[in-house]
């Protein structure tokens, strides 16, 4: 199987606790497994591409529960998911959607566990670097999540929700205002539109300014 990830794709697919990868039949055996690669067009995102070989009630499995969690029946979708991950446990794509889908339950033992299952599958995956850097935020421990953020943008600096995650983190989270300004500057020339974090830049130039004096 040949799996394809689109950034953007998959982010909004993120909304409806998916992960939305394409999945394809490939003739590749798990003993000649390939190496999960990313491919990075900058005007438009980036691609994971992971191959493994899987049969097609599998693959079938894994639309259905996808569809599940759009539908709202989380329980359902989860469940599916984790004979999914069973089936094809080297396969980075339904750790994620269960990091995701378990997070949105308030289960957030079992997303870090799948997040880092996804990641010891293929360690340069940006998405779950970010959504795991979310986990450790929300259990505080934000030394963690800043390193996942990081390691996100070391794979793809152009990943604009981990750079916001990232400067939202170092401003009310680790008091670092200079780490806070860079990263929302770096964010707004991805996402320019962003009134909101047009403010907070504002805020914290306004913050420094009177630390400086």
């Amino acid at each position: 199987m040949m799996t394809r990830l689109n950034c953007f794709q998959l982010l909004n697919a993120a909304l409806l606790l998916m992960v939305g990868i394409v999945l394809s039949g490939c003739a590749v055996s798990t003993a000649t497994r390939l190496p999960a690669r990313i491919e990075i067009q900058e005007a438009v995102g980036f691609t994971i591409i992971e191959e493994q070989k899987i049969s097609n009630d599998v693959r079938l499995e894994y639309d259905q529960a996808l569809s599940l969690l759009k539908q709202g029946q989380h329980d359902q979708g989860i469940a599916l998911l984790e004979t999914v991950a069973e089936t094809a446990p080297d396969l980075s794509a339904p750790h994620i959607d269960l990091g995701v889908a378990y997070h949105r339950a308030g289960n957030l033992d079992a997303a870090e566990t799948n997040l880092k299952l996804a990641l010891e599958s293929n360690p340069i995956h940006p998405i779950a670097h970010n959504e795991l850097g979310i986990v450790y935020r929300k259990t505080g421990r934000f030394v963690e999540a800043r390193r996942s953020y990081e390691a996100a943008l070391e794979i793809y600096p152009g990943y604009h929700y981990a750079r916001r995650n990232l400067a939202i983190l170092c401003d009310l989270y680790l008091a670092d205002l200079r780490c806070a300004l860079g990263n929302y500057e770096a964010y707004m020339t991805t996402v320019p539109s962003d009134e909101e974090a047009s403010m907070w830049i504002a805020d914290i130039r306004y913050r420094i300014g009177q630390v400086e004096e």
